[in-house]
């Protein structure tokens, strides 16, 4: 088994690259001129906003779906000794359950999305308030000389 060192020497290694390959870890947002990122990562409330009700409109078809599927469980008589019509209901549960189970997964992500889109504006914002501010209260002085004197 392989002993695991400090946090550097294994940052070390990630950077080095795979055993027996060449070249290091490249990171996305590094502007090396290779594809990276361009290191003007933004957050936009609109994108995250979209998502969120994208994943919303996933949860409301899985209910139509479920819906579609008790309609077409109406009448159907388990008793009686039909072993089709038991398996049938027994894959009809599982199925209710895997979409209720999907529908409230849908509802939760659509409203962490929306969070998150909302948090991360909330965030740049403050931020840019904090330099904006910074700006006003070290304007910089005129400059002397020049311009032609």
């Amino acid at each position: 088994m392989e002993r695991v060192g400090s946090f550097a020497d294994e940052w070390a290694r990630l950077k080095s690259g795979p055993p027996g390959g060449g070249g290091g870890m490249r990171l996305a947002h590094a502007d090396d001129g290779g594809g990276g990122g361009n290191g003007d990562v933004q957050s936009s409330k609109a994108a995250w906003t979209a998502a969120g009700s994208a994943v919303g409109g996933l949860s409301g078809d899985v209910k139509k779906a479920l819906t579609a599927l008790e309609t077409g469980q109406q009448g159907l008589a388990t008793g009686g000794g039909v072993e089709s019509a038991a398996a049938q209901a027994e894959v009809y549960q599982s199925w209710k359950t895997y979409l209720d189970k999907l529908s409230g997964r849908c509802t939760a992500l659509q409203g962490r999305l929306e969070r998150a889109g909302n948090d991360l504006l909330l965030t740049d914002d403050n931020i840019r308030g904090l330099f904006v501010e910074l700006g006003k209260q070290y304007q910089d002085t005129p400059a002397v000389g020049g311009g032609g004197k």
